[in-house]
């Protein structure tokens, strides 16, 4: 794909997160979600996070892209890093993890995750935008141009703390409010919270060395030509 090619693309797919993140947005007078987003605001919930954060990461994407266009790469090579950084530790592993236990969880017992009543306020198409489309995206993402991961013990660290930045949150929501940002944390003994949220890193980080395989079979041969460049 061209150069102009991909600036488009990455403003439209930009254009589709902010369309979003207003979309959802308690604040456009909608009492039945500003009943929804009590008890913790919008942020509380994983999805809306991940919503807020492609944005961020296409934004960053479609910002590189014009520069490039207009300045030369060393001019941009901060820039580049910083995006490389936010989609390998945070936008793929995360959206491919919204992906994956929503659906699973649904498939399962849609009351843990998402219940019926919700219908009502998120429809079919934004219950897939929230939720699957994100998935194409990023691996459209990975197919389109390369990216330069971390090392491992920077990206997994930086993926840490991630994690325990919300996990923190919903725990503090929870002693704060006496409820659970999801169904499925009220069925769970603290053993088994324990247990969900341990295991909800592996799997994070398991996402993130798959992403990096995808890279380098994607990528391999032209990422290790711009290493020895760089050298």
């Amino acid at each position: 794909m061209t150069r102009t090619a991909t600036c488009i693309y990455h403003f439209l797919v930009l254009c589709w997160y902010i369309f979003l993140n207003y979309y959802i947005s308690p604040e456009r007078g909608d009492l039945k979600k500003s009943n929804i987003f009590e008890n913790g605001g919008r942020w509380k919930y994983l999805t809306l996070l991940n919503l807020f954060l492609q944005a961020i990461f296409y934004g960053v994407a479609c910002l590189e892209d014009v520069l490039n266009r207009i300045k030369r790469k060393k001019d941009t090579k901060f820039l580049m890093a910083f995006r490389d950084l936010l989609f390998t530790t945070l936008a793929f592993p995360i959206s491919t993890f919204v992906f994956l236990t929503f659906w699973m969880l649904f498939l399962y017992d849609r009351e843990l995750i998402f219940p019926k009543a919700l219908d009502a306020i998120f429809p079919v198409w934004l219950n897939h935008a929230m939720h699957t489309s994100i998935l194409f995206f990023s691996l459209v993402e990975i197919i389109l141009r390369p990216h330069c991961y971390p090392s491992k013990k920077k990206g997994l660290t930086l993926l840490a703390v991630a994690s325990i930045a919300y996990i923190g949150r919903v725990l503090w929501i929870h002693f704060e409010t006496g409820t659970w940002v999801y169904p499925v944390f009220a069925n769970l003994s603290p053993v088994g919270l324990a247990a969900f949220f341990s295991l909800s890193y592996i799997f994070t980080a398991g996402i993130y060395l798959f992403g990096e395989k995808l890279n380098h079979w994607k990528w391999g041969n032209i990422m290790r030509h711009q290493r020895k460049k760089r050298k």
